[in-house]
Order: C-alpha cells, then structure tokens, then sequence
C-alpha cells in the first residue's frame, strides 16, 4: 500500500516549520525559516506579512524537493500559528493596509487601561474568558481601523479583511476563496463569546469594529478550503486541521482527559490544562479559552501565559550579546554555583499570568 502523508506548518512568533509526516505521525522530513522581528518603538512588535508567506511556501517545497515524496501521496495540510498576531489586508488585492501587529506588542496598552475596571471590561472578560489586556487581537485591530487613513470606513464596507496568521495563510493558499478562522484562534481575539462560539455583537459594539471585517468561524478538524495547484504544482490538496499553537500543543500531548496539561517553551512559555466541556473561571489570573472543537465537540482550558521565555534568551544574544548562539546559556549556568543574587524580570512585553501587568 502506497505510504500517505500530511503537511504540518507551524508558523511561530520567530520562524516557519513545515514537516512532512507519514499515516503513523512519524517525521519524515521538515524545513525551518527565520521570520524577522520588527521593533519600530519600545515596546512595538511587528511582522512583514509577506516574509510570513514566503517562509511557509518556501519550506513546503523544500520539504517536497528533499523528500521526494510524490505530491500525489500528500493528502492534507494542518496549520499551527502564533496566536492573537493581527492582520488586516484589502479583500480585492490582498495586499496588508499595515504589518502584522504581533501579540508581544504593547502599543494598545492605553486603550486598555482605559477599559480597566469599566463595565465594559467586566462584560469582555465574562463573555470571551480573557483578562483585558494589549496581548489579544481587539485592541490590535482598534488601533490599525484608528491609524490607517481610510480603513475604517473601508472595513464597514467589506473591502478590508481581518485575520489571524491562519487566516492570512489560508487566504492566500485558496486565492481569496476562504475567509475562515478555527474556534481556537478566534478564542484569542477578545471578540469571541465562549458560550455561544460566535463573535459577540456586544463586545463588537464596545470597541467599534465592524463584523464585515472577521472571518467565518469553523471547527478545528473542518475543511479550509485547497490549497491552490500553483504554490507545490500539479495538485490542489485540502487543508485539513486548523489550530493555534498551544492548543495543537495541548492536543499533540494528548491531553485529551480533565485535569491533564501542558507546558510549551518558546518565545514565551504557555500551560494549558483541559477543563473538558466546562468554562472554568479562575480567581488566580488564569485564562478561560478553548481548547478545541473536534468532532462536534467543544472542550475548553485554562490558560497561564508567560510572554517572555526563549524570547530572554534571544535578549542575551541579540541585545545584550552576551551569548553568540542560544546553546551557550546551559554551559554559563553550569559554570556558576548560583546565580550571586542577581535575578531578572522578564517583563519585555509586559508580564502576562498571574499579574497582567502592561
């Protein structure tokens, strides 16, 4: 029997990844990208939407040119992306009306500060699970309809499109057929309501965004649409599976039962654990959200978010340089008996769970 395979991309804050794995999940060949960080102002943190693009595309066909798999044995295509990282772009040309914003940014800190202890914070915060904060994509989106002469407008006439990186990545893989997000990407905007899994009209009015402007909201197994001939050649293959990073983490751990969980480290580090078909509400500075919608069936977590982990690393090379490359850091920690007293907040981007602090 001909051996099958699917395309995984997981496109992260600090680079690309595209694997290539078989009918039993083994790694049959993988790819990797950098992707640059723009930091125009303290504290801003931008992505080129296009380097987004080309570093997907390109370690898709670098994968297919070293394996020499048959397109033909390629069945389907799974998506992984950084989360809350917002995107705007024109429906008729597809060309971003500004960078991507990405989640580390703090440039909305003052309109959430200004939301804090409002009842409109209160009603965001009970309906989409989240603590107010510039971390997610509302604000985000406020600040480009704000800033961009004209974009507002154009929003409400359905010319501009929104989008998580999913989103942006399935748009141009279907040539503008799809508009489309997972429930698990559309948890993280602060515009979706847990309970009813929609866009909440209400928080949509608090911040003034135009519902013309979100995509179609699908479960996390649905089908995005096919992935268009001309980015591989030869086929169309389906896109398949859908989820933001942490939550295709939380699932590849097959934390599947209540109680189970997970800690990512990456740029910032993430632990998840599964609350099953319940919407649990810390009192503790955790987060409500979904963990995803697979077969009909919802399942939710609790979410503790910490924005700077790799990222510090990544400080001590390229800012500090104290370092040449990231394996230094374990042989300068084993040189030491202790750490002589100094210690670092990471707070670059402000600190996320517990304290939420801008």
């Amino acid at each position: 029997m001909t051996e099958k395979y699917i395309l995984a991309i997981d496109q992260g804050t600090t680079g690309t990844t595209v694997a290539l794995v078989n009918s039993r999940g083994a790694l049959y060949a993988s790819s990797y990208r950098e992707i640059t960080q723009f930091y125009p102002n303290p504290g801003w943190v931008e992505h080129d939407p296009h380097e987004i693009l080309e570093s997907v595309f390109s370690c898709m066909r670098e994968v297919i040119e070293v394996s020499k798999v048959s397109l033909k044995n390629i069945v389907s295509i799974g998506i992984a992306n950084q989360r809350e990282t917002t995107l705007i772009w024109e429906r008729k040309s597809g060309r971003p009306i500004h960078k991507a914003i990405v989640w580390q940014c703090r440039r909305t800190t003052d309109i959430c500060q200004e939301l804090i202890g409002t009842p409109e914070a209160e009603t965001i915060t009970k309906a989409t699970g989240l603590s107010i904060d510039p971390y997610f994509s509302a604000t985000k989106i406020k600040w480009i309809l704000d800033t961009v002469p004209g974009a507002y407008i154009k929003a409400k006439d359905g010319d501009l499109a929104f989008g998580t990186v999913d989103t942006w990545i399935i748009w141009n893989m279907t040539k503008g057929e799809n508009h489309v997000t997972d429930v698990t990407n559309a948890s993280r905007t602060m515009l979706f309501d847990l309970k009813t899994l929609g866009w909440s009209k209400q928080i949509l009015d608090i911040f003034d965004i135009p519902v013309e402007l979100l995509p179609e909201i699908c479960d996390s197994d649905a089908q995005f649409g096919l992935c268009e001939a001309d980015i591989l050649g030869e086929f169309k293959f389906p896109i398949s599976g859908v989820l933001g990073d942490q939550h295709a983490s939380m699932f590849g751990q097959a934390c599947f039962s209540v109680g189970s969980a997970k800690c990512t480290y990456g740029t910032g580090a993430f632990l998840l654990m599964n609350t099953g078909k319940d919407i649990k509400i810390s009192d503790r500075g955790l987060l409500s959200t979904l963990a995803w919608k697979v077969k009909g069936e919802v399942e939710y977590a609790l979410e503790g978010s910490v924005f700077s982990a790799g990222a510090t690393v990544q400080w001590l090379r390229d800012e500090v340089e104290l370092i040449e490359s990231s394996a230094e850091v374990e042989v300068l920690a084993r040189s030491v008996l202790d750490n002589g007293g100094i210690y670092l907040v990471p707070a670059f981007t402000g600190l996320g769970a517990p304290h939420w602090d801008m």
